[in-house]
């Protein structure tokens, strides 16, 4: 009898035991921070674009801080829809950022009918990465040499002068100066920086607009001219090249950007949190040195900035698309 009694004593214990472990095994693992596993950004273009560089730095900073790991993963083509795509269909959970442009973010709202996703509605945001302004690169053999001079012979050939443009968001550029400038010249479009820019210092085509690492370098070789960058300030890498303003169109800015976003049904806290991680990357001063080495700047805002930044440029591209009659897909 003593042994039954000492035997049941022993259950209850042990279960008494079980049940304190559970009760408070629960919140251990709710308390989990976030994030406490490996994170997916997802890139609209191929390696060695700008977007993809500002991914991959992210990425790396982004594992010290946590200790989890960050891929990248490049899913390009079809004007970022299959990116979107990805991102969209993902769990939304944090797990999955959309590491996004100028061209997916906004232009690409001006320049379609119909998009497969609402780029302001279907994304929270995080924060701007980076901003970059836009070069103007002209062939070396061209019959003018500073921007009044094209200027002026866009506006004695109208028609006959022609710009690359690389991506949807570069044509908008090439628009934006046409309006600014009341010039008419004519698009041709190009797959990417790398060969437009071939283009440009062949003579294929007379000017375009490109990030500043597309620009510079050749500019050092004498392959391109450059007439301004698109910026309320000088590059500190090149600052020997003039503004926009500087060179005679006072106001004109034009800028790729770079920023990240999740899918909108993520769970606020999971959005906070990696807002929060990114903003605090953005803020380092080895960010900031590194994309002084590109002619770009950090962006250092949240994401209600970021949001109102968006809306802003949607707004800006939509409009030259109207006044420059520029045909919607």
């Amino acid at each position: 009898m003593r042994f039954h009694f000492r035997r049941a004593t022993l259950r209850a214990i042990a279960g008494a035991g079980l049940m304190t472990i559970a009760a408070f095994g629960a919140p251990l693992v709710q308390a989990d921070t976030f994030p406490s596993r490996a994170i997916k950004f997802i890139v609209p273009f191929g390696p060695g674009s700008g977007t993809d560089t500002s991914a991959r730095y992210f990425a790396k900073k982004l594992q010290d801080i946590t200790g989890q790991a960050v891929v990248v993963e490049n899913k390009p083509g079809a004007n970022g829809f299959i990116a979107v795509k990805q991102v969209l269909s993902a769990p939304a959970d944090g797990y999955t950022v959309f590491i996004g442009s100028n061209s997916t973010l906004a232009v690409n709202a001006a320049l379609f009918k119909q998009l497969p996703y609402d780029p302001v509605a279907d994304f929270s945001p995080l924060t701007m990465m980076m901003r970059s302004p836009a070069m103007l690169a002209v062939t070396p053999g061209a019959k003018y040499n500073d921007l009044k001079g094209l200027i002026a012979y866009a506006k004695a050939n109208p028609g006959k002068v022609n710009f690359g443009a690389g991506s949807a968001g570069y044509q908008l550029m090439g628009e934006l100066l046409n309006d600014a400038a009341k010039i008419e010249t004519l698009h041709v479009p190009f797959k990417g920086a790398g060969e437009t820019m071939t283009a440009v210092s062949s003579g294929t085509v007379d000017y375009t607009f490109a990030e500043v690492t597309a620009v510079q370098e050749l500019a050092k070789g004498g392959r391109v001219k450059v007439f301004g960058v698109a910026s309320d300030k000088r590059v500190a890498s090149s600052h020997d090249v003039p503004t926009i303003a500087e060179a005679g169109l006072p106001g004109f800015e034009a800028y790729t950007w770079v920023g990240a976003m999740v899918s909108a049904k993520t769970p606020a806290a999971e959005t906070a949190k990696l807002a929060d991680l990114f903003m605090q990357i953005s803020k380092m001063d080895e960010t900031r040195a590194f994309y002084e080495k590109l002619g770009a700047t950090p962006m250092t805002g949240g994401p209600q900035q970021m949001r109102e930044f968006q809306k802003n440029e949607i707004a800006l591209w939509k409009r030259i698309v109207v006044q420059a009659k520029v045909p919607q897909q």
